[in-house]
C-alpha cells in the first residue's frame, strides 16, 4: 500500500514522520490536511462495487478517523480505480486545487493521457502546505517507488468577493453531507448462505423423522391398550 498525504497543516515532524507505527498507510490517524490514498488491496468484503487498486481522497480535520476495515468508505470524498500495482508503465497522479475546487486525475495506462478520477467542490484548505509520503504493508509485500513530486503554483484571477473570503485554519468541505457514504453491514457470502440453508433443511428433516418415529410408537402403544 502506498499513500501520499498532501497539504498537511500540522508540524512537519509530528505529521509526516511517525515515531511509532501509524495506522493510516503509515501515517497518523485523525490527521489534519488532505490525504490521497493509493490502496492496493481490499480489507472489506471483496464482493462490493469497488475494484482495487483504488485511489481515494479524504479530508482530515483532526477528528475524523480513517476506517481500514471498510477501506475508508465512510470518510471518502471521491475516488476511482487505478491499476497502479505491478504496472509495466510509470504511473502518475495529478492533484489540482484552485478556487476551492479539487481535481484528481490519473495516468496509469502508459498512454500519456489524463483520466478523470475525482472532483470535489467547496473544498477549503489552509495555506502553508507540507507534502509527504508514507506507506505500510500488511500480509502482502509490494515494492512502490515515489520517483518525484512536482509542485506548481497556479496564477488565477480572483474576484473581490473571493479576495474577501475568510481565512481557513482547519480544512473543511462546505457541504460535507453530500459526501457521506452509507455503508451497509456486511451480509453472509454465497457460500455461507448455502451452508446455512443446507443445515437448516437437514435440521428440519431430522426433526420430521424424529416426529414420525415418536408418532408411530404412540400409535402402536395406543393399539395395544385395546387388545
Amino acid at each position: 500500500r502506498l499513500s501520499k498525504n498532501l497539504f498537511c497543516e500540522r508540524d512537519l515532524s509530528s505529521t509526516l514522520f511517525c515515531l511509532k507505527p501509524c495506522p493510516v498507510f503509515g501515517n497518523m490517524n485523525q490527521f489534519v490536511g488532505l490525504g490521497l490514498f493509493v490502496d492496493t488491496y481490499p480489507n472489506a468484503d471483496k464482493t462490493h462495487d469497488r475494484t482495487f487498486p483504488y485511489v481515494s481522497v479524504m479530508l482530515g480535520n483532526g477528528t475524523l478517523t480513517y476506517d481500514h476495515d471498510r477501506d475508508g468508505r465512510t470518510t471518502e470524498l471521491g475516488g476511482c480505480t487505478a491499476m497502479t500495482r505491478n504496472s509495466i508503465y510509470d504511473t502518475f497522479l495529478l492533484v489540482r486545487y484552485s478556487k476551492n475546487k479539487l481535481t484528481l486525475m490519473v495516468d496509469v495506462d502508459g498512454k500519456q493521457e489524463w483520466r478523470d478520477c475525482a472532483e470535489v467542490s467547496g473544498l477549503r484548505l489552509p495555506t502553508g502546505y507540507y507534502l509527504g509520503a508514507s506507506s505500510v504493508t500488511g500480509d502482502l509485500s509490494d515494492n512502490h517507488d515515489v520517483i518525484s513530486m512536482k509542485v506548481y503554483q497556479l496564477t488565477v484571477e480572483r474576484t473581490p468577493e473571493e479576495e474577501e473570503e475568510e481565512v481557513v485554519t482547519i480544512p473543511r468541505v462546505d457541504d460535507m453531507y453530500q459526501f457521506q457514504v452509507d455503508v451497509e453491514e456486511e451480509g453472509m457470502s454465497g457460500l455461507q448462505l448455502f451452508f446455512t440453508l443446507l443445515f437448516s433443511v437437514l435440521g428440519l428433516a431430522v426433526l420430521a423423522v424424529v416426529g414420525l418415529v415418536l408418532y408411530g410408537r404412540w400409535k402402536e402403544n395406543k393399539r395395544k391398550r385395546f387388545y
